[in-house]
């Protein structure tokens, strides 16, 4: 599986985390930024994530910024996008399983790594359900 991550500058520790543990198991991690922990602005490490889904280049992907507001926000701008702002390992699996989403948001400043990692296994070990959440999903589309 092709994973597309980015972050802002806020984000930028707990990335290198996230790229280590999703290369451990095995997806090949395209990084979007940032590159450092200089201040840049969180839109433009989301909307490269987004287009690597929308153009199926990559199958899911990893947002992070300070709160995980800003970039969730940029990212669900797009229409191909739903991402999903976790904060516990059970939101992000809900959020896979009944939203299919297909970005992980989270938020830097407010879980710790070791949380930050429980969260990211659980969007990564589940999968959409389907039935009667698809009917929903079709409906987020403008």
């Amino acid at each position: 599986m092709k994973v597309a991550i980015g972050s802002d500058h806020a984000g930028f520790e707990l990335k290198k985390v996230l790229i280590h543990l999703l290369e451990k198991k095995g997806f090949e991690v395209k990084d979007f930024g940032t590159y450092s922990k200089d201040s840049m602005d969180y839109p433009d490490a989301a909307h490269p994530v987004c287009e690597s889904i929308e153009s199926k280049e990559s199958e899911l992907g990893v947002l992070i910024c300070g709160s995980g507001n800003g970039i969730t926000m940029t990212a669900n701008k797009h229409q191909g996008i739903r991402a999903g702002l976790s904060w516990t390992p059970e939101i992000a699996s809900l959020a896979r399983q009944h939203n299919d989403a297909n970005i992980l948001s989270l938020p830097a400043r407010f879980i710790s790594e070791a949380l930050a990692i429980e969260i990211t296994n659980a969007f990564f070990d589940s999968e959409f359900e389907g039935g009667r959440h698809q009917k929903r999903v079709d409906k987020i589309a403008l």
